[in-house]
């Protein structure tokens, strides 16, 4: 009778370990049975408190001895007797502490997440692909292997990448591969062409319109269009200073003959838009002053680029030094160099451009088979690009993309449909036809004044950057850099046609004609994603561009004198609400309070009495934007609808330069929907009775505070797969429009202020950690100083200090 308990429990045994190695369904891909194992699981990913990250380390590819100092938050100070063996540890560290964040990264690049996430993923690969991201990384990798120096570089990079790989037994892989069921591949410089590509999508996609005026254009006249969506604002504070004088342009693009006809008036239906869009606030602050204006006579240079905030964070934090220079400040895991920061000599930072350096035009394919289409009169073979999607679950899906001389057809019969069956729609990008853009942070890590600094950003081609700059000899500079299109007046705002050489880029702005400023009288030059220059500019520069912050800038820097880094850490994390300054007292006239409900009543006082900082207990700030996203809707819905398809409304700061010009805002107050004539009266009672609405439901769910509206997370890479690694409901205030840009999850991804004095001081934060570890306590460790808009001092050691007290640990490699 024993035989029967004991097959019984031998069944349930086979049974469990027959489920718990299988994937249990999409929301947990890997076998639990592996996930939870003692010896490979899970449990290998917890760090003990106490951990220690000393190491002796020999490999073959290395040319002499590297010494790696970490400090306390785990920043590695990197001491190498040559570039080769300095970047081989930068990629190892990178590895070490990033591996599977620089993985799934260039896989999103290259268009591989349905190896990933399966079926689900499938549209957006065929977006990667199709726009042509592994196309460029090619065409840059082949500048980057054909300059000696740079190769050797990239070598060691990768070299050190995958000699960490190759050293990872199963027991070791990053908790995301266990969870996920997949392991890492190696690494290759492609890899590093497509990390930096991936940058190029999601800081310069968004700021070309070309598809949303085609179809806006429909329904109004391009004067309207450009009176929506303004090039210039009134309120304008340029990175060059009002006043420049510009030379006559070198170059002079000429519009085609008949563009009135086949360009500004025939706009056919566009329906084609990009599903996967960055954050139109991708941007960033920086700002340099002079000694002139500074408590000890050094300049002082401040950063805060504003990208997606997330676990782990997109920097990681090191110093990089040889005999020959000693560079800190933020790196990029998956690329070599230090991408924002300062050496013993200069410090740079970068905000981005927001100029438009996409376009698209309407191909007229022969066929469907789409290997022909009409170029200069005559039918023009098609290069087709078969791209094999690989989909986690499920077969391969094939997509053929043709290249044409614009680049390659993102869109047709086969891909959202956008003109005619018959037709497509090529896209033009500057990232397609770039060089080796990180070779300009090689000669900024070690650039020692303004020309080395110069000479140093001109490899940068895209995206756009705006480059300040401070030197310890007093020089301040900043550069709106890259290789833009010299355009014809409104060329690339529609969809243009693909049929001649006539619409394409003619020629590019020559360098030095790049708006830029050096050492200005008045002591500082500052940039936050606003246009460059002022209409005296000779060029037509379209962009998606931002002005609040930079007005609120200005408005700081201008007043103040003798200024110290603590004064510019405060200006960073600065809440003042410079929009509302402006809109508040013409909210307030145009409010008819005899027609507000009891509760509105109650948030018009609010607003009134506001101090116009956006803190995270502020009340009225809440009132304040919903009131204005209310009033947006009401003055501007009813027109845009008549496109049909849900369009971005003009910025606040157009309507609030209308409504001071004009009360109907240039007849667009009126409910075109409506028998009635609305009145600016009227529609701002109307939005904040509905605000008042809104709001009682709001404090009901005692959300009223701005912190708690608008909830403010980190989350991890995977989002709500792996909700329990994230930070949420995060106590900071600020908007996209203030100096402290912090949305939902978008904002400061890395607070830097350097002040060249004798010696060099510094400071910075990421809301974050070094490790990419969950199970590490350097994981999120930065958070919460972040959040109180704290900084770290920032340590540039000395070779002759690595016996500091200030050394925590410490790793050695040798050549094996």
């Amino acid at each position: 009778m024993r035989v029967f308990p004991f097959l019984f429990t031998a069944a349930i045994t086979l049974l469990l370990v027959y489920l718990l190695n299988r994937p249990l369904g999409d929301k947990v891909p890997m076998p639990v049975g592996n996930f939870l194992s003692p010896q490979t699981g899970f449990w290998q990913n917890a760090e003990d408190t106490a951990a220690r990250f000393d190491a002796d380390l020999a490999f073959p590819q290395l040319k002499g001895k590297v010494a790696v100092c970490f400090d306390e938050r785990l920043v590695p100070h990197v001491f190498a007797e040559n570039d080769e063996d300095l970047y081989f540890v930068q990629g190892y560290l990178h590895a070490k502490f990033r591996l599977f964040q620089m993985d799934l990264q260039t896989k999103a690049a290259e268009g591989r997440v349905s190896e990933i996430a399966g079926p689900k993923a499938i549209s957006y690969d065929r977006e990667q692909r199709r726009l042509g991201m592994k196309f460029a990384a090619e065409n840059s990798l082949q500048a980057m292997e054909k300059d000696p120096k740079a190769h050797a570089v990239y070598t060691a990079y990768t070299a050190g990448i995958n000699a960490y790989i190759h050293s990872l037994r199963k027991s070791d892989l990053p908790l995301e591969y266990k969870i996920l069921n997949v392991e890492p591949e190696e690494w290759t410089t492609l890899r590093t062409a497509l990390l930096l590509k991936m940058m190029a999508k999601m800081l310069a996609s968004g700021t070309e319109k070309d598809l949303a005026y085609s179809r806006l254009h429909q329904v109004f006249s391009t004067s309207q269009i450009n009176l929506l969506y303004p090039q210039v604002p009134d309120s304008l504070k340029p990175i060059v200073p009002p006043g420049t004088a510009f030379a006559k342009p070198a170059v002079t693009p000429v519009t085609p003959a008949g563009a009135d006809s086949a360009y500004f008036k025939e706009q056919p239906p566009v329906t084609a838009f990009e599903q996967y869009t960055p954050d139109r606030d991708n941007g960033s602050n920086n700002w340099v002053v002079a000694g002139s204006k500074t408590a000890n006579n050094a300049p002082i240079l401040a950063n805060d680029p504003h990208l997606e905030l997330s676990l782990p964070s997109i920097w990681y934090e090191m110093q990089l030094s040889t005999p020959q220079t000693k560079t800190y400040g933020a790196t990029l895991p998956g690329s070599p160099y230090v991408i924002i920061g300062f050496n013993d000599s200069i410090a740079w930072g970068v905000t981005n451009a927001q100029r438009d350096v996409k376009d698209y035009y309407a191909i007229r394919f022969k066929d469907s088979r789409r290997n022909a289409y009409w170029f200069e009169d005559q039918w023009k073979p098609a290069q087709q690009r078969i791209e094999a999607i690989k989909v986690k679950g499920g077969a391969t899906v094939y997509d053929t993309v043709a290249y044409t001389v614009f680049g390659p057809v993102m869109y047709d019969e086969s891909f959202r449909d956008t003109l005619t069956k018959q037709n497509g729609l090529a896209v033009k990008w500057m990232a397609h036809h770039t060089g080796d853009d990180g070779n300009a942070f090689y000669l900024l890590n070690r650039a020692k004044n303004y020309d080395d600094y110069v000479n140093a950003i001109k490899f940068f081609e895209c995206p756009g950057q705006n480059f300040v700059f401070a030197s310890k000899s007093g020089t301040i500079a900043l550069w709106q850099q890259g290789r833009f299109p010299a355009r014809w007046n409104n060329q690339g705002q529609y969809v243009m046609p693909g049929t001649d050489r006539r619409y394409d880029w003619q020629t590019a702005i020559p360098q030095e004609e790049n708006p830029h400023a050096v050492n200005p009288a008045r002591g500082y030059l500052f940039s936050a994603n606003q246009r460059p220059a002022d209409s005296t500019y000779p060029y037509y520069i379209p962009g998606a561009y931002i002005t609040p912050r930079a007005s609120a800038i200005d408005l700081y820097l201008r007043s103040m004198s003798h200024i110290t880094a603590e004064d510019m850490m405060k200006l960073q994390n600065n809440y003042f609400n410079i929009m509302a300054r402006d809109m508040v007292p013409l909210l307030l006239t145009y409010t008819d309070t005899d027609q507000l409900s009891p509760g509105a009543k109650k948030y018009y006082d609010q607003v009134k009495n506001w101090d116009l900082f956006a803190g995270p207990l502020s009340v009225a700030q809440t009132v304040y934007q919903t009131w204005m996203d209310s009033l947006s809707i009401n003055i501007w819905q009813d027109e845009m609808a008549r496109a049909g398809f849900k369009v971005e409304l003009p910025a606040e700061e157009t309507l609030m330069e209308l409504l001071k010009k004009d009360p109907t805002v240039m007849g667009y107050v009126d409910n075109i929907n409506t028998p009635e004539q609305e009145t600016i009266q009227l529609q701002v009672t109307d939005a904040l009775n509905k605000t008042a609405k809104m709001m009682a439901g709001i404090e009901k769910d005692g959300r009223a505070a701005w912190a708690r509206f608008k909830d403010v997370s980190v989350y991890h890479l995977l989002k709500d797969a792996l909700l329990p690694f994230a930070h949420t409901g995060l106590n900071v205030g600020g908007w996209g429009n203030i100096i402290n840009a912090v949305k939902k999850s978008h904002g400061p991804s890395w607070r830097m202020v350097v002040q060249l004095g004798t010696p060099t001081e510094a400071y910075g934060v990421y809301p974050g950690g070094q490790s990419g570890n969950p199970g590490s306590r350097f994981y999120d460790n930065a958070i919460d100083t972040w959040v109180t808009g704290n900084y770290y001092r920032l340590w540039m050691m000395g070779s002759n200090e690595q016996g500091d007290a200030r050394v925590k640990w410490r790793m050695n490699f040798v050549k094996q």
